[in-house]
């Protein structure tokens, strides 16, 4: 059962997953003999969400210590990304404005992160946070959203990528009460570094499913590339789409597991320009070379109306895109699935 706002795609083929019991989901660990090879088959609850990985391995114990070590990993990295945990740099930053010394991939993810923010023309931006933060905090237990025009414009006047200035290790906000959140990018970043350690360690063929950001490599226990559905935003059952994948990346991106409203318009995705959450989209799928990359281009293209969204995606070699209206229409970048 997925349990993460943007899980929109179910894995096909050996990928499961374990039920929640009582709100409360124990590690799931499987392992079984597929002709030469072991498939070893783990989920657990990391990063917010669901967190399964399936690898396959000439030998069940070295397959196994290949899988822990790439959740080794992830429980590393996410000591550094999650806005959360008061002690970690992201944390420090959003609480004090600034932050020295930050880890290297900490630094590596802000660059990229800006430097798509550029590539978008803003459309993604990590400092969306205080709007975000203001709708979260003027929900009320009838689901209506009451803020002050006031209180959302200045909100909103503390949005903009141009104020995060990086220096080094050292990361500044320009301005008081800005806040970044890295939920966009994070999370993709992350399973990359964790499908990199499963390669290391010999586990070439394998597939990382994060909450909807997945990373395959090789092939499965049938020796055939990974299937991947797309499911309904609806959740209707009908998958929208199905697709293959040797060793490649998608993310998908939406709104509809999260609001902050009863009408459903205001929701986690904002536009850093009007501060208001998309209307017309009701989930984006992207196809890339990493996850980070499919994870951010999502989150673009979301904010995008669908025209620009399937202009700015079929403008990139290499990478490809599924638009999902709210209306249920289809639309596809020239080369996708």
């Amino acid at each position: 059962m997925y349990t993460n706002r943007r899980q929109f795609l179910t894995a096909c083929g050996l990928l499961g997953l374990g039920a929640a019991v009582n709100g409360a989901l124990p590690m799931v660990c499987e392992a079984a003999r597929v002709g030469k090879e072991h498939s070893v088959h783990q989920t657990r609850l990391m990063m917010g969400t669901i967190v399964t990985i399936t690898a396959l391995h000439e030998s069940k114990q070295l397959g196994e210590e290949a899988v822990g070590r790439a959740f080794e990993e992830i429980a590393r990295l996410e000591g550094i990304f999650s806005r959360y945990d008061a002690a970690t740099p992201v944390s420090v930053l959003n609480d004090q404005g600034k932050v020295s010394g930050i880890p290297a991939e900490l630094a590596e993810v802000m660059d990229r992160a800006l430097r798509f923010g550029s590539l978008s023309d803003n459309a993604f931006d990590i400092t969306v946070k205080p709007v975000v933060d203001l709708y979260r905090a003027k929900k009320n237990l009838n689901g209506a959203l009451t803020l002050s025009k006031d209180e959302f414009e200045h909100a909103l006047s503390l949005v903009g990528h141009d104020g995060v200035r990086v220096s080094g290790s050292n990361v500044r906000l320009a301005r008081q009460g800005m806040g970044i959140t890295l939920d966009g990018i994070a999370k993709g970043y992350i399973v990359d570094k964790a499908s990199a350690v499963l390669a290391a360690h010999g586990a070439s063929s394998h597939m990382i499913n994060a909450g909807g950001d997945i990373r395959t490599m090789g092939e499965n226990a049938k020796g055939t590339a990974w299937t991947i559905a797309i499911q309904d935003p609806d959740k209707q059952g009908v998958h929208p789409a199905v697709i293959t994948m040797n060793t490649g990346a998608i993310a998908t991106s939406g709104g509809y597991e999260v609001f902050y409203d009863k009408q459903r318009l205001y929701s986690h995705l904002v536009s850093p320009v009007s501060g208001k959450s998309p209307n017309n989209m009701a989930s984006v799928s992207v196809t890339a070379p990493s996850v980070m990359e499919a994870d951010a281009l999502a989150t673009a293209v979301s904010i995008m109306q669908t025209r620009a969204g399937l202009q700015f995606m079929n403008s990139l070699p290499g990478r490809e895109a599924l638009i999902i209206t709210k209306s249920g229409e289809m639309f596809p970048t020239h080369r996708w699935g």
